[in-house]
């Protein structure tokens, strides 16, 4: 884990969003591609914003969410529609976007078809709970054993979460690992504390903690207070 501390949120924001685009354009450069998985939830919009306006080849970049609710794209909770609303502006509007949750009838079928369409990410931008979850992986929920098992063939699996509204489509922890570059975006003392714990030991009540314990994929955490 790597810890970059920020003195307040505009310098964080403008630190993550230039590291992000360095990313893209050099999986651009190198490939002719660049894949960004993005959380959803109100932090990341700033962030969103300051990205948007990135100078690289939009054109070539495919945007996809680490989670979604289970509800239709128009839904004040879809993660889709805050993204759309906020990142795929200006010159970010000719990315490519990868959205989850289009058959809102049937989340099997959707998972399944999710799978389908998966591309590992160069950079998968996280955020974190209070109670330690991130993606979609929440602590007590009966698929956490799946989505933390860094074996587990399918990148996509449902989660129906015991505290949050709406069943969830996540991203699971072995998908996550197959990132180039994994990015937790946290603000506040109360989330350093939550960091803090679950960086003394692996968890599964602190979901976060399998990732800041793995070795696999390089880990950035931007803080600032």
């Amino acid at each position: 884990m790597n810890f970059l501390e920020f003195s307040d949120s505009e310098q964080q924001v403008a630190a993550l969003a230039r590291a992000v685009a360095d990313r893209l354009s050099a999986a651009i450069a190198s490939r002719g591609a660049a894949v960004l998985a993005v959380s959803g939830g109100k932090s990341p919009i700033p962030f969103f914003h300051q990205l948007a306006g990135a100078d690289l080849d939009w054109s070539r970049v495919a945007v996809t969410l680490v989670d979604e609710r289970f509800v239709p794209a128009d839904h004040a909770d879809s993660n889709a529609a805050l993204v759309r609303a906020h990142l795929l502006t200006g010159r970010a509007a000719a990315a490519r976007f990868l959205r989850l949750a289009r058959a809102v009838d049937d989340i099997a079928a959707e998972v399944a078809a999710d799978c389908a369409q998966y591309q590992p990410a160069d950079v998968a931008i996280l955020g974190m709970g209070e109670d330690g979850h991130t993606a979609s992986l929440f602590p007590g929920t009966a698929e956490l054993a799946a989505g933390l098992d860094p074996a587990n063939p399918q990148p996509y699996l449902a989660v129906t979460p015991l505290t949050a509204p709406h069943q969830r489509i996540s991203l699971s922890y072995a998908a996550l690992l197959q990132s180039g570059l994994l990015i937790l975006s946290i603000q506040g003392e109360s989330k350093r504390k939550v960091l803090e714990r679950a960086a003394a030991r692996i968890d599964d009540a602190l979901p976060i903690s399998h990732f800041l314990a793995q070795d696999r994929v390089s880990l950035d955490v931007y803080w600032s207070a």
